[in-house]
């Protein structure tokens, strides 16, 4: 899985869940934020640095978090492995979100 993919699953994602109901995000923000947290903490296992909490600042605002911390992710050059695994998870969400 390249880059590329990973970034386009990133945007899908972010598609998807952008025009939510407040109603929806109390059911099913939980899942995204906890995404947006693992490749948070993947990106720092890779540069070396501490992992930090993400916080949760508005529902509105995860589909942007996420598209931050895959930019990380990336910048941190993830090996192939990482990067399939995440846009694995990128479409598995997706997949029960529908």
């Amino acid at each position: 899985m390249s880059i590329e993919q990973l970034t386009r699953a990133v945007d899908l994602l972010a598609n998807q869940v952008g025009h939510w109901t407040p109603a929806r995000w109390r059911d099913q923000g939980d899942q995204l934020h906890k995404l947006v947290q693992r490749f948070a903490d993947q990106a720092a296992d890779l540069t070396g640095t501490p992992r930090r909490d993400v916080p949760r600042l508005s529902d509105l605002a995860l589909p942007d978090q996420l598209k931050v911390v895959v930019a990380d992710l990336v910048a941190a050059s993830p090996p192939h492995e990482l990067t399939a695994a995440a846009a694995d998870e990128i479409a598995a969400l997706r997949h029960t979100l529908t």
